[in-house]
């Protein structure tokens, strides 16, 4: 199984496939526990991000590991990643063609780990994942596409704008790891909405 991520981890690596390949500093693969119930989804990686080479290391990583704390989890026990694994020009919104390029590495990477749910953080991941708009009518909810259990809510960079947000987010991540606790129980969880394919 580490394998097979170490390979993509590569892929990740060593991608030319579109223009963000040329503007890079470091591409960022995925980086967490292989066995984890979950993965975290972002769009795509930031300055701190392009530096370093890891997902959410700025502080919008930092919010989120905030929030994980609160619910008792240890960010090392989670999986985190990008829809897009470079960092576009001055933070701007992925474009479709990046986004699609992109594609075959999340989808590796959700096969191989297997998660019980996907969080889905902020606007542009769920519009890629999930072709949903309008986060904020969504967020909290769980969402189902092709077998596979979403959760949905706002991105960590949200709270740097808005303070207020900090609350939402960690309420939504303790909801998180209730749901993933009665999953690992064998019980069904609620569905809010179903994703088509």
């Amino acid at each position: 199984m580490t394998l097979n991520l170490d390979i993509v981890r590569k892929n990740v690596i060593d991608c030319t496939k579109c223009e963000l390949s040329k503007t890079r500093t470091n591409s960022v693969p995925g980086k967490g526990n292989f066995h984890s119930d979950v993965i975290f989804v972002g769009e795509a990686p930031g300055r701190n991000e392009d530096l370093k080479g890891e997902p959410f290391v700025g502080v919008a990583g930092k919010k989120l590991s905030l929030a994980l704390e609160e619910a008792g989890i240890s960010r090392d026990d989670v999986y985190i990643t990008n829809t897009v694994k470079c960092r576009p020009p001055n933070n701007r919104v992925p474009s479709k063609h990046e986004k699609e390029t992109c594609q075959e590495y999340i989808e590796k990477e959700i096969e191989i780990i297997k998660p019980k749910i996907i969080c889905v953080l902020g606007n542009t991941a769920f519009g890629s994942i999930l072709g949903g708009t309008e986060i904020t009518k969504f967020r909290g909810k769980v969402g189902k596409k092709d077998g596979q259990l979403y959760f949905i809510t706002i991105h960590p960079a949200a709270t740097i704008y808005n303070q207020g947000l900090i609350e939402t987010l960690k309420e939504d991540i303790k909801k998180l790891f209730e749901l993933i606790r009665e999953l690992k129980n064998g019980k069904d969880i609620p569905i809010d909405i179903e994703f088509s394919a």
